[in-house]
């Protein structure tokens, strides 16, 4: 059975190590964060100048790992070997390098953590390697957390860290930021440095810390939308073309992309309950009643004019066919067309 990263991380936390760690997938952060783990506490700091070793896979064929990972450690219990960017291993993808490396793994040295950082793609479960890593190690297949997995993604990073975070700045901080997720992180971290004790995170924490507006950003411009409050929208436009540095018009024609063609999906949905529309969209349950609300404004002909005025917005921005308005212009323009 596959492991999950949270079930490798609490397996460490209770000082559980394995022989070997392979960590592959699309997502670098959670590859990072075991990663880092064992570096940090698998050793004494003491110890770890002669029982660590660090090596990149473009340097390291299999078989100079494993003269590392065969080695017995000084003085430790235990030494522990990390390849990062091991998806470039010069033979890792050859049958000599897996029969080699398959091997070690059959019967590893209990001496040795060795550490496989195989980033932004996952081994071909064609060959024999890729058949039988999850029978001789902690295997994990980090995936992407999709845009629609943020909020719940955020609100377990800070329970973890004993922290609530209100809806609202669960979506400011996922809307601003995106599915970056060591952004995302970092951006929490800085946040939380700043308490002695845990407590709720609210808008109000999110835009002291992280600059966030908790009135003007885009989270708020979609709700206006949502409704149809012009004068919010407009005052939102606004404050977006006073600070354009912290708001610029990519991300907000992205987004506004996303939610008319989501809810262009909604209006064609069989099962308009929010159980169907929350299946049907795959968007966080958070979200759902804000399509059922736009649903009310918006017909389906009015959401299908709405998806042109985006891509006519889009084509303006890269100056493409549209003549040449400015920023705070274009997305003035396109704010009326989407209400209008």
């Amino acid at each position: 059975m596959p492991h999950t990263p949270d079930s490798v991380l609490e397996e460490l936390k209770r000082n559980k190590y394995a022989p070997v760690y392979f960590l592959q997938g699309e997502e670098p952060y959670f590859i990072d964060t075991i990663t880092n783990y064992i570096e940090q506490h698998a050793i004494p700091e003491a110890n770890r100048s002669f029982n660590q070793v660090i090596l990149y896979g473009k340097d390291a064929p299999v078989n100079v790992i494993l003269t590392q990972a065969k080695r017995f450690p000084m003085m430790s219990e235990r030494q522990v070997v990390i390849v990062k960017e091991a998806q470039n291993i010069p033979d890792i993808e050859k049958e000599v390098g897996q029969k080699i490396l398959l091997d070690y793994l059959a019967n590893p040295m209990s001496s040795t953590i060795l550490v496989f950082c195989f980033k932004h793609k996952t081994l071909d479960k064609r060959k024999a390697l890729g058949k039988s890593i999850e029978k001789y190690t902690v295997a994990i297949n980090a995936k992407k957390v999709y845009e629609n997995q943020l909020p719940a993604w955020i609100v377990r990073y800070m329970k973890s860290r004993g922290f609530e975070i209100s809806q609202k700045a669960t979506l400011m901080l996922a809307d601003h930021i995106g599915n970056d997720l060591e952004r995302l992180a970092n951006e929490m971290e800085k946040i939380l440095i700043n308490y002695n004790q845990p407590e709720e995170i609210t808008p109000d924490v999110i835009q002291r810390y992280v600059g966030i507006s908790k009135d003007f950003n885009i989270f708020e411009l979609q709700k206006a939308l949502i409704i149809k409050d012009v004068l919010k929208a407009n005052r939102i436009l606004n404050y977006f073309a006073a600070n354009p540095r912290k708001n610029p018009i990519f991300p907000i024609i992205a987004m506004l992309f996303t939610f008319y063609s989501k809810l262009l999906m909604a209006h064609h949905a069989k099962d308009k309950s929010e159980k169907g529309l929350a299946s049907h969209l795959k968007v966080s349950p958070y979200f759902i009643k804000d399509y059922v609300e736009a649903m009310h404004h918006y017909s389906l002909a009015k959401v299908t004019d709405n998806i042109h005025f985006i891509h006519e917005a889009d084509l303006q921005s890269k100056h493409i066919n549209y003549g040449s308005l400015d920023e705070e212009q274009i997305l003035k323009e396109l704010v009326f067309k989407l209400l209008h």
